[in-house]
């Protein structure tokens, strides 16, 4: 039995505080500014690569259907659906992994294996591999970002990778831009747009998914539209929805539903806008502290302290975190040593 609730309520947002540190680094890329841990939520970089996974019920689908583009379709909606845990989460982040942190998880209710780690600092780049008996899935991100003062914009680096047993076919695909708004004051909310290219390796398939982009007051702002293309580039079906609402195969009057999200648990606003999967990645359950190495993200403290509600505790703790990162590389360089991560090449 999964928890289904957090420890303790998020704490209020200090928009002061906040304002005074932004407001001095616009132009400039975040990830190099140490930022206050109330504008975090608990649950690391790593923890949220395996949130994508939310939604795996649907690659066991493409790996169960012999038509090859509705196994491109439920590809396509996977992918589309590694977006909608951000819906109501605009107003913070995930704690940066440490250099060598990492997350593994078993997940026989899901049929899945997941493990991730921070294989590099500068720049800062996380890798993941989940294995089912169906599927294989991987991939390597790294996020470029720029704040603009009322809006930050995130621009993922690396791609999305996918076997399907059964078939041995292989997929890629990219990420598009994300764009949080009213960064500083107000109701913060996100948007995604820019195109998303799937490729089929072996039957020459193509997905191409366009993210709109639009105004806060747009109800076309969350819109995904998509095509399925053959070898020659011909149309040969089409997607339509929205990544917080749902996808959609065939045309409006006929579709069919490939994905909708999952109802929302209660107080969900109160505990970071999380899912119930996502409230279950930082769960430590009995055996954890024996089977998992020490680098677990579960383990770090200044994520602990946040989840049960001691910001300041949180803050000391994170702030020690960074100091102890900084000194481990600077002896490094001293040394001449170069880093070599634990599971991934």
């Amino acid at each position: 039995q999964r928890r289904c609730i957090l420890p303790a309520f998020k704490n209020p947002r200090n928009d002061i505080s906040i304002f005074g540190l932004l407001s001095k680094n616009i132009g400039k890329d975040l990830s190099k500014i140490s930022m206050p841990v109330s504008m975090n939520e608990p649950l690391s970089a790593l923890q949220r690569q395996c949130e994508e996974l939310e939604y795996s019920d649907l690659l066991d689908k493409a790996a169960m259907t012999d038509d090859v583009v509705e196994r491109m379709a439920y590809v396509a909606a996977f992918a589309v659906s590694a977006y909608n845990n951000s819906h109501y989460r605009a107003g913070q982040k995930p704690f940066n992994p440490i250099l060598g942190e990492t997350y593994e998880t078993i997940r026989g209710d899901r049929g899945f294996n997941f493990i991730a780690e921070q294989v590099s600092h500068h720049p800062p780049i996380s890798a993941c591999h989940a294995d089912s008996e169906r599927w294989k899935f991987w991939q390597d991100t790294r996020l470029k970002n720029r704040f603009w003062g009322k809006s930050l914009e995130i621009f993922p680096v690396g791609s999305v990778n996918l076997t399907i047993h059964k078939y041995n076919e292989s997929y890629k695909w990219n990420k598009v831009t994300a764009c949080v708004h009213s960064i500083l004051r107000g109701q913060r909310w996100i948007e995604y747009y820019g195109d998303m290219i799937i490729k089929n390796s072996v039957n020459r398939l193509t997905c191409k998914l366009t993210f709109n982009k639009g105004g806060s007051f747009n109800n076309k702002k969350c819109d995904v539209k998509g095509q399925i293309l053959d070898s020659n580039g011909k149309t040969i079906q089409t997607l339509f929805g929205k990544w917080n609402e749902g996808l959609y195969l065939g045309q409006p009057s006929s579709a069919i539903c490939l994905w909708r999200p999952g109802i929302m648990p209660p107080n969900y606003e109160n505990y970071y806008g999380f899912t119930k999967f996502a409230m279950e990645l930082n769960e430590i359950e009995p055996d954890h502290p024996e089977i998992l190495p020490s680098t677990d993200s579960r383990f770090r403290t200044d994520q602990r302290y946040l989840e049960e509600g001691n910001l300041a505790a949180a803050e000391t703790h994170k702030l020690r975190i960074e100091e102890l990162q900084r000194k481990a590389r600077k002896a490094r360089e001293a040394a001449g040593h170069k880093w070599t991560p634990r599971f991934f090449e």
